[in-house]
């Protein structure tokens, strides 16, 4: 599953997009969202050469440009640390969030340059009108392999549908990196997590 949350964090690409694509979000859904963006960003790799041979600052700056500020990072962070954050201190918190946000960028930026022209295929969306956090049911089809289930938890905010989880397999990213996290904390706490983070980003490159 590590490997799947490496690698199919790619899909979160299809709502990266909003900040280029001239959509308006208060005017369309989370499933036009997922759809739209997602026909741009994967156009975006497949029609860019130097993405494709694995060239790193573009890849970097592709993530960080256009799928990390679609996501309700706050509610990320918080969800993440659990009860944890509400102990942590401001500068902690701060850290944290830097930290966590670059290792992010990291994880999408690997899977960007892993993409292979899997194709998603969407499922029916089941959601109120005025619903203020939906579900968006996507399949991964791989050529030769299982389809992969792969869901996006997002929240209506003030400018426009956010990401706050993307749920693999049954698997939530959030829940994930919780439960890596909190054994980091419980064990040699918060400081030693984010000075971790902080090396392995700096190893990187990020």
């Amino acid at each position: 599953m590590k490997t799947f949350l490496g690698f199919l964090a790619s899909v979160v690409l299809t709502v990266g997009l909003m900040a280029s694509s001239g959509i308006a979000v208060a005017e369309i859904s989370a499933e036009e969202l997922v759809r739209k963006t997602a026909d741009d960003v994967l156009a975006t790799i497949k029609n860019d050469k130097d993405i494709q041979a694995g060239n790193q600052q573009k890849i970097f700056a592709l993530a960080e440009e256009k799928i990390l500020p679609n996501f309700d990072f706050d509610r990320v962070c918080r969800m993440v640390l659990g009860k944890n954050w509400k102990s942590a201190s401001p500068e902690q918190q701060a850290v944290f969030q830097k930290e966590f946000r670059s290792l992010l960028l990291r994880t999408y930026a690997v899977a960007l340059g892993k993409y292979k022209n899997q194709v998603i295929e969407y499922k029916p969306m089941r959601a109120e009108p005025d619903a203020k956090n939906v579900s968006v049911k996507t399949e991964i089809l791989q050529p030769g392999g299982q389809p992969i289930a792969v869901d996006y938890s997002l929240v209506r905010a003030e400018n426009g549908w956010k990401v706050y989880d993307i749920v693999i397999e049954s698997v939530s990213l959030v829940t994930n990196y919780r439960s890596q996290f909190s054994n980091e904390i419980r064990t040699n706490g918060l400081d030693s997590l984010n000075k971790k983070l902080a090396e392995k980003n700096k190893a990187a490159g990020v």
